[in-house]
Formats: C-alpha cells, structure tokens, sequence
C-alpha cells in the first residue's frame, strides 16, 4: 500500500528529540491506526495550534448564552421532544 501525499501549501521539515523507545511505540500506535507517525504528528501539531481559537470561541459563546435562562425544570419527555 501507498500513500500519496498532495500539499498545496508550503511544507517545513522540522526535527525533534524523543527517547527511542517512545518513537517506536508512537510509530506502533499509528501503525495500528493505519497511518504513520508523520501523519499523525501533523494532525496533532493542527489540533495544538487551534486550541486557543476554540477557547476564545467558547468563551464568546459562553457570552452570549449567559442571559439565558430557564423559565421551568422541563421532564424528561419535553426535553426529548423533536
């Protein structure tokens, strides 16, 4: 099996130190997800740079949903209603 790779943006090699025996248990994690660990490095390293978007996104709508109230304790049944 191959896999090919399409980048339509610019693509840094970048370099990091890591006690052996972890690289070769993270590349047997991504083995087992049928990826590689280049792959998931890259989907994790866009997970840790969206992390303070989606907080500051949360706390807007934390915001905005602050004047929301309940007038009543609704049943089981009403909140289920569709």
């Amino acid at each position: 099996m191959y896999t090919n790779f399409v980048y339509t943006s610019l693509v840094k090699n970048i370099t990091f130190s890591a006690d052996e025996h972890v690289i070769e248990q993270a590349r047997e994690a991504a083995r087992d997800q049928h990826t590689t660990l280049n792959e998931a490095f890259r989907e994790w390293l866009q997970e840790y740079a969206g992390r303070e978007r989606r907080a500051r996104e949360f706390d807007a709508l934390m915001e905005r949903l602050k004047y929301f109230s309940v007038d009543r304790k609704y049943s089981r049944d009403e909140m289920n209603e569709r």
